[in-house]
């Protein structure tokens, strides 16, 4: 049971992290580079939740026990 939260929260912070992300992108057709933009993202907080939710997914993957 454990490992299926495991797995729920980071499947959202993923979302989150990836919906974050893909809403920055709209500084683009604002005149920013994308070197400005990925300078940008690196210094936000919320745009981290995207790789720790997929590490989190993939340990609650690997990690699920194989007899239930």
């Amino acid at each position: 049971m454990g490992y299926l939260i495991l797995f729920l929260v980071g499947f959202g912070l993923a979302v989150s992290g990836g919906v974050t992300i893909i809403a920055y992108l709209n500084f683009l057709p604002a005149g920013i580079s994308w070197l400005e933009y990925f300078m940008f993202i690196k210094g936000r907080v919320e745009c981290y939740f995207l790789p720790v939710g997929v590490l989190l997914i993939f340990i609650a993957i690997h990690r699920f026990p194989e007899k239930m």
